[in-house]
């Protein structure tokens, strides 16, 4: 195994301290690369993950979410799914005061899907 794929699958989401936890602010992440594979043909998906979020105590270090967002490459796992887990596991470990991501996924047989899941819709 490379250490690049051990990294990968050794990988947690690590938080860090808020440097302004008083202070709203708008921390937007983009992931360009996304992939994973289709659960039911096993055909690569590929999308672009953006992560909007408003930090309260704490913020994610980006490296481990690179990392983390690169274990999905060999997961079995729909296009809603996959974004859904990525909103409850960020949620989860931020608690933040507004949260949004959204799967841009790339057209396959000519279908091109959205999704997107917000902290403002689901408290």
């Amino acid at each position: 195994m490379k250490y690049g794929e051990k990294e990968i699958l050794e990988s947690k989401l690590e938080p860090w301290p808020n440097p302004y936890p008083d202070r709203n602010y708008t921390i937007e992440i983009t992931f360009p690369e996304f992939s994973c594979l289709c659960p039911r043909s096993g055909y690569p998906d590929y999308a672009t993950i953006k992560i909007t979020y408003i930090p309260d105590q704490y913020i994610v270090e980006l490296k481990s979410l690179k990392l983390y967002l690169n274990k999905y490459r060999n997961q079995y796992i729909s296009h809603e799914e996959a974004t859904n887990k990525i909103y409850e596991d960020l949620y989860n470990l931020l608690k933040p005061r507004k949260l949004q991501v959204i799967g841009d996924w790339n057209p396959r047989g000519n279908v091109k899907t959205i999704i997107k899941v917000s902290s403002e819709e689901n408290p």
